[in-house]
């Protein structure tokens, strides 16, 4: 009988745990510190017009939507692990010096529309449309136009 009463308490901390978890709006100023200066330093004039916390079983992660459109994932050590500027473009001080380079050389003069980080690799989204992935040291390993 013991047991069982272990096992129906184990299971309603877990069911309390799984409700708690979730996608829930929280207001910018609620973000932690990091993504915060991360957002004032990176894209300077541009507020938060939204913010999501996204809890998985583990951990938390934020999303945040800027108010030119802009959208940026943070995984659960508070750093982007993907930016989207579809009208602006990827602004240059984030962009690993590796991928930098290759789009650079490759496609003089186009931004990055996209940028996200993958086990081991990069996939970025070209203004042009073309889209590349590239591995940590920046050399290309697929292209699709």
């Amino acid at each position: 009988m013991k047991t069982n009463n272990y096992y129906l308490l184990l299971l309603g901390v877990l069911l309390f745990t799984l409700s708690a978890c979730g996608d829930k709006p929280v207001a910018p100023a609620e973000l932690p510190q990091q993504i915060q200066t991360f957002v004032k330093q990176t894209f300077p004039g541009q507020n938060i017009s939204f913010a999501q916390k996204d809890c998985d079983f583990l951990c938390s992660h934020y999303e945040i939507t800027l108010t030119d459109g802009t959208q940026v994932s943070f995984d659960s050590d508070d750093v982007w692990e993907k930016i989207e500027s579809p009208m602006q473009g990827v602004p240059a001080s984030v962009i690993p010096a590796p991928v930098a380079t290759y789009v650079n050389a490759s496609f003089p003069g186009i931004g990055i529309k996209k940028i996200d980080k993958e086990h081991n690799c990069y996939e970025v989204d070209l203004l042009n449309g073309i889209e590349v992935k590239l591995n940590e040291q920046g050399a290309l390993m697929e292209m699709d136009d």
